[in-house]
């Protein structure tokens, strides 16, 4: 990886064009750091929230003369974020080596009625949302979000926005129905 303070002096004087420069090589390292946290926090919020804190604190950076200085700083805004509001929400981040299980294809719930509502709430889903749920969910896991994001015509960022809501409405449904999520499929 190339050494992204290059463009260290351009972000300092405010040059958004740098920044984006930046962003473009920092945002999958910043991103991979979050891994362990994404099963218990809003990992993309936490991303954008740490990168719209680099662009107003780098004004007042000061490089420490080390590679990648700026890069090393939102790594570590990001993850105290994550811890933050793992905090605020009490829970905990996922071991690495759990990360390979937690991704596993859950079998389908055996309950027929549960079945039943589960079908009925998502039919309810939003178009895109629901487009998003059904690609995620359909794939058998074969596919990175990336690749159902683009056979969706959908930018990443977009359809992991949409599966977010498409998974928040249908656990409202579900819960409206008496069904509590977390208990029915035992997470």
């Amino acid at each position: 990886m190339i050494d992204l303070d290059i463009h260290l002096a351009a972000i300092v004087a405010g040059d958004a064009d740098a920044f984006a420069r930046w962003l473009a090589g920092a945002e999958q390292p910043v991103r991979l750091s979050l891994a362990s946290f994404a099963a218990v926090v809003d990992a993309e919020a936490v991303l954008q929230e740490a990168l719209l804190r680099v662009w107003q604190v780098a004004p007042r950076f000061v490089a420490d003369g080390g590679a990648n200085g700026l890069l090393r700083l939102a790594v570590r805004i990001a993850r105290n974020l994550a811890v933050s509001e793992l905090r605020r929400t009490r829970t905990r981040p996922v071991e690495p080596r759990d990360l390979e299980d937690h991704h596993a294809v859950r079998p389908t719930p055996s309950d027929p009625m549960l079945r039943a509502a589960i079908v009925e709430c998502r039919d309810k889903l939003p178009a895109k949302p629901r487009e998003a749920f059904d690609a995620r969910t359909g794939g058998g896991g074969e596919k990175d979000d990336l690749a159902l994001a683009t056979a969706l015509g959908m930018r990443l960022n977009t359809f992991l926005q949409n599966f977010a809501r498409a998974r928040k409405l249908l656990a409202e449904c579900l819960h409206k129905r008496g069904i509590l999520v977390d208990q029915e499929l035992g997470a």
